[in-house]
């Protein structure tokens, strides 16, 4: 899982203890029925629903959450996101430990079939939020056992949420059916349900007006050049969610490695030129990195302004005067092969000219397919590389936690022990000002050290009939669990 369009094909098939409300996007009851919360904020302890019952007719219980959540902490599997679980008690510890070093397990456990418990480090407002991330999802223990690495490569996939895996056609669909095991059956709203992974705007768009497609509700699928066209019909959607769209610097290659290089790159950005000539949906450029609205993060503008005559200047600083002595540096992005440019590649461009322009250096564009250029980025083998971040969750730390020294997402080889402990503290503060406060330092110190540039927040957009689709709520997650959607067109047809 790389990004919203696995998660929410993952959404289908797996739950945790927590779900996510549709309208809302808040944390509602899953697998497990209820909970209690110790005094002190540490301590949750779940009951999971009776009779709940993987696809294959096998009992879920709370080990196999408990099974679960170690084979995620187990650092032999390389799981991308565990350090969502470091907030648990011995989680972190438990996970960066050495191989046959001694460490004690991390606190959560299932106290008895149906009762599982986890205890943090300290009380943590968003814990909940957390749950209804694909990670704390439980997995079928007895599969896994029968077979440890092709487990989800089985006929019949065992599954916990409200569908099954019919089939996935590399390049071509997954295809989904109602799991008539799952223990809210009978609110999952269609039978079937197929996901199209197309990468060409013009192609998701042709889809849907032929009728072939009811939703588009990926940003990157609607077509640029005709988007003010396109705002003006009834089934062409709007709404603010938690989504920076920005750079990152590999900090550990010349010259980029010069804080003040990196500044005067992001100072020669326009940002309001990329909105304006490229995205055209109504987007607000980037004056921070944590997008407005976030909880527990006053929104300030930030300094992050369009200033050609300091770019200049930091980069006369930096040692290149008019850019003289300055090596070729490359911008990486990822596009589709075929069909017209996407969005990232007339981005590219645009930079590429502004960067000219303002302090007369020469970038070379590359462009590779998703997993490549994920691949690259996670190994650091790129200069300046485009990004997105959407939140996980509604906290700022959803957004600042990522450039912690030792996160896997970081991705830009920066560290800085001040950022790594203001971040520290604020997971030590049970005072939510003391936090807001926290923050707006972390935020401030990002942008000064600019391992990153924010380049515009995005704007949810997505396309569908409301007359023939509904249970499609906007909210500040983006998060639309497909079992709450409803095709009224099918029902009427049959």
């Amino acid at each position: 899982m790389t990004g919203q369009a696995d998660a929410r094909v993952v959404d289908c098939l797996f739950e945790g203890l927590v779900r996510t409300d549709p309208v809302t996007a808040t944390p509602i009851p899953g697998l497990a029925e209820s909970w209690t919360i110790s005094q002190d904020k540490r301590t949750y302890t779940f009951k999971l629903r009776n009779g709940l019952i993987w696809s294959d007719n096998k009992p879920i219980t709370a080990y196999d959450f408990e099974q679960s959540w170690l084979r995620a902490l187990d650092i032999r599997n390389g799981v991308r996101n565990a350090g969502l679980m470091y907030s648990i008690e011995g989680a972190e510890a438990f996970h960066t430990r050495s191989e046959g070093s001694p460490t004690p397990p991390p606190s959560f456990q299932a106290l008895d079939a149906s009762t599982f418990q986890v205890t943090l480090t300290r009380p943590q407002s968003f814990f909940l939020q957390l749950l209804t991330m694909p990670l704390f999802a439980a997995t079928p223990t007895h599969a896994i056992q029968t077979s440890p690495n092709r487990w989800l490569l089985q006929k019949s996939v065992p599954v916990s949420g409200p569908y099954e895996l019919v089939w996935w056609r590399l390049n071509d669909s997954v295809r989904v059916q109602r799991n008539p095991n799952y223990w809210d059956n009978e609110n999952t709203r269609n039978e079937i349900v197929d996901f199209l992974p197309i990468s060409n705007p013009s192609t998701a768009l042709n889809l849907y007006l032929m009728g072939q497609v009811d939703v588009i509700w990926d940003k990157d699928l609607i077509p640029t050049h005709i988007v003010d066209k396109l705002m003006d019909r009834p089934d062409f959607h709007q709404y603010d969610y938690l989504g920076t769209y920005f750079l990152r610097f590999n900090t550990t290659v010349y010259p980029l490695n010069i804080p003040k290089v990196r500044q005067a790159l992001s100072l020669a950005i326009d940002r309001s030129r990329i909105t304006e000539r490229i995205t055209r949906a109504n987007e607000k450029p980037a004056t921070s990195f944590i997008p407005q609205g976030v909880m527990n993060h006053p929104f300030e503008e930030s300094p992050l302004l369009h200033d050609p005559e300091l770019a200049r200047q930091l980069l006369a600083e930096a040692g290149f005067p008019d850019g003289k002595d300055f090596p070729q540096i490359e911008y990486y992005f990822n596009g589709a092969s075929s069909g017209p440019a996407s969005n990232h590649q007339k981005i590219a461009v645009e930079l590429q000219a502004m960067w000219k322009a303002y302090l007369n250096i020469d970038v070379r564009l590359k462009k590779n397919e998703w997993k490549v250029f994920l691949a690259d980025q996670e190994a650091l083998n790129y200069q300046i590389s485009r990004s997105s971040w959407i939140g996980d969750y509604n906290d700022a730390y959803s957004f600042l936690e990522i450039f912690n020294s030792h996160e896997s997402n970081n991705r830009t080889g920066w560290k800085n022990s001040e950022y790594d402990k203001l971040l520290h503290s604020s997971n030590e503060s049970l005072d939510q000002e003391e936090r807001r406060r926290i923050f707006v330092d972390a935020e401030k110190l990002l942008l000064k050290e600019c391992p990153i540039a924010p380049l515009y927040f995005y704007k949810g957009t997505h396309m569908f009939d409301a007359t023939k689709i509904s249970g499609i709520y906007f909210n500040i997650l983006d998060r639309h669990p497909v079992r709450s959607i409803r095709n009224t067109n099918q029902e009427r047809k049959k």
